[in-house]
């Protein structure tokens, strides 16, 4: 296990030198997607109309942020991981188009998330739930939000983030997916103790 501190925009030589049980942390700029963020994005994508931020080398946070505004000053409060495979369908593609180098969230990805994750240089970072405190302590600055029309939660917020983690990466882009060899090794062993019980599934 080696430790990373990275500052965005991350490359993806950078990226590719990161393997599972790695951890990073982040500095820069950090921008939060969730379902409607995801889909709006995609969306002007396929329309041929630009993104308000170029994501290209930044990390994209599975969060639906609480925050507080005072003025023209928005705070993060506390800034918790959605579980991502709610973005399954949209982050092959997103990781294809926009090149985000970094995914945070919890709970891990599928099969096409990891192959995206694997061809175009990227890693899934795991952020631990309930520290939603610990997270927001890291964002130094509400840089601003985007598509506030979606709610709150669904918005794309803009963070300035310094050494945001401890994120352990989950997924590289070797094609390892922590998620899935436990999943497969929970399996094997399951089929194991049935054939010990004389029992079948």
């Amino acid at each position: 296990m080696a430790v990373y501190k990275f500052k965005t925009p991350i490359s993806e030589e950078d990226i590719r030198k990161l393997k599972v049980n790695d951890v990073l942390y982040v500095t820069g700029t950090i921008v939060t997607a969730r379902d409607q963020a995801h889909r709006r994005a995609l969306e002007f994508f396929k329309q041929g109309k630009p993104l308000p931020l170029n994501l290209e080398g930044l990390a994209v946070f599975h969060c639906g942020p609480v925050v507080s505004k005072e003025g023209d000053k928005w705070t993060a409060v506390a800034a918790g991981p959605t579980t991502s495979t709610r973005m399954d369908i949209f982050e092959d593609e997103f990781i294809k188009n926009f090149k985000v180098r970094v995914v945070i969230g919890k709970g891990g990805m599928g099969k096409k998330t990891t192959d995206a994750i694997a061809k175009y240089g990227a890693v899934y970072g795991a952020f631990t739930g309930g520290a939603a405190i610990l997270a927001a302590r890291a964002i130094k600055n509400v840089r601003g939000v985007e598509w506030l029309d979606l709610g709150t939660p669904e918005a794309m917020w803009i963070f300035e983030v310094e050494e945001f983690g401890p994120l352990a990466v989950a997924i590289d882009s070797h094609g390892n997916n922590i998620f899935t060899d436990v999943q497969k090794k929970v399996e094997e062993g399951k089929q194991r103790i049935y054939q010990k019980l004389g029992l079948t599934t």
